[in-house]
Order: C-alpha cells, then structure tokens, then sequence
C-alpha cells in the first residue's frame, strides 16, 4: 500500500464528510480513537461544515427511519451519545443534498490549513493556505437532465467528484479522463453513481491540469475501460475554470 501524503486537515475533512472508505475509512476510526489531534481536528471539520448544510432543502426519509433516530435520542441515551447522533443527522443531510455551490465550498475547506498568530491576545487562525486556485467544471449528461460537478484541489492533488443524481444500472460505469495539451488521454477515475467522492491525483498527472483543460466522460464496462482496449463512447465533456 502507498503512504498516504495527504495532510490532516484533508483527511479529517473527508472523514467529516463520509467520502473514505475501506481501509482508509478504518484507519481514520483508529486515528479518531487513539489520536487526539486528529480527533479534534476531526470535530472542528464537523463544526466547519455543518452550516453550510443549513441552507440546503432537506431530503426527508421514511417515517420509520426517523422514529428510530428519536428512539436512539430518547430520554435513556445520554448527552454524549445524543451530540453524536445530531452530529450523524447533519452529515447525511449534507451528502443526500449535496449541490455543486457546496462542493465548492468543501474544496475550499479541504485545503491545507496554514496557522499564524492573530494579534497581541497569541490566538491562532485557521484559514485555507491557497497556493494555486481550485478548478471547477460542470459536465452534463450527454441524452439526461443530469450532470457530474468536478472539483480538483491543485494543492492537495485531489478530485472531487459529484455524482449524487446518478444510478448504477449493473452494466456499465462511467470513467473520467482528462485531454491533455500533448499525448494520450489520461484516466481520472471512474464514477461512483449516487456519491461524493474524493480522486488522488498522480503527482505525474498534476502539472497537466489547468484552467482550460478538457475532461471526457465516456461509457465503459463494468470496472473502467479494459487494458489494451480503446476507451468508450464519449457521453459527456466539460472544461475546468478557475474558481
């Protein structure tokens, strides 16, 4: 396994968000654990995030669910364990509602943060350390009213995909690549339909991406495009601008 280069704070932001998964999901339960910055860091991305779904239109779930979460906030469970839950709640209204404003706002956040003294009083502030400026596109489907919002985070090699309206249909998935200005083209990753999710980029890859460049969505089997096979039918192309 590759060492993660990924700073805290983005880790920690991603966590908040529910965007790891596997052993990296696992890992940061640890860290939560046994780790005390971490897990501060952790909850300060928490408190971060949970207003910006404040303006978003709530998803509400079957009645059943919520007679469940009142049944877990009950009069037995205690403060703790009360905090946490509204904590969850926040979370997956967040993700169901997620919109591309937001996920702006998320690559933003996810930045590596940068301290420096505020003032006589010695208080530090915490804001994002912006060396090269995020990219953005928007990327309709091609025959759908739905669309892909991407974000890449130069600083932090990472590409934010937005997916949430899409399905699987147990057939096909869908790949991302990017067109550089000389050569092949270039795998991003593959879609995962209904999620938010978070791309490492390779740092051989980086320097390709810039505000103009093109990216492609194209239909593929099941996994991404086979090896020695061509890439799929184009359904869908966008180009990054600078936010």
């Amino acid at each position: 396994m590759s060492e993660d280069k990924r700073p805290d704070s983005v880790l920690a932001a991603e966590y908040a968000l529910g965007l790891l998964e596997g052993e990296e999901l696992l890992a940061a339960r640890a860290r939560e654990a046994s780790d005390g910055a971490f897990a501060a860091e952790f909850a300060q991305w928490q408190d971060r995030l949970a207003p910006l779904a404040d303006d978003i239109d709530p998803r509400m779930p079957r009645a059943e669910l919520w007679a469940k979460i009142e049944a877990a906030m009950g009069a037995d469970a205690g403060t703790a364990e009360v905090v946490s839950l509204r904590r969850k709640v926040r979370r997956w209204q967040w993700i169901g509602a997620l919109s591309a404003a937001a996920a702006v706002a998320l690559a933003i956040f996810a930045l590596p943060m940068q301290q420096a003294p505020d003032g006589p009083s010695g208080t530090i502030a915490n804001g994002p350390a912006l060396t090269q400026p995020p990219l953005a596109a928007n990327m309709p489907i091609e025959g759908t009213p739905l669309r892909l919002d991407l974000t890449y985070l130069p600083d932090a090699h990472s590409l934010l995909v937005t997916a949430v309206g899409l399905s699987a249909d147990g057939v096909h998935d869908h790949e991302i690549w990017l067109v550089p200005d000389e050569g092949e083209l270039i795998s991003l990753g593959v879609v995962t339909p209904g999620e938010v999710t978070a791309h490492e980029v390779p740092l051989e890859v980086a320097p390709r991406i810039h505000g103009g460049s093109q990216l492609l969505l194209t239909r593929e089997p099941l996994g991404g495009k086979p090896p020695q096979a061509a890439a799929g039918p184009v359904v869908a192309e966008a180009r990054f601008a600078a936010i």
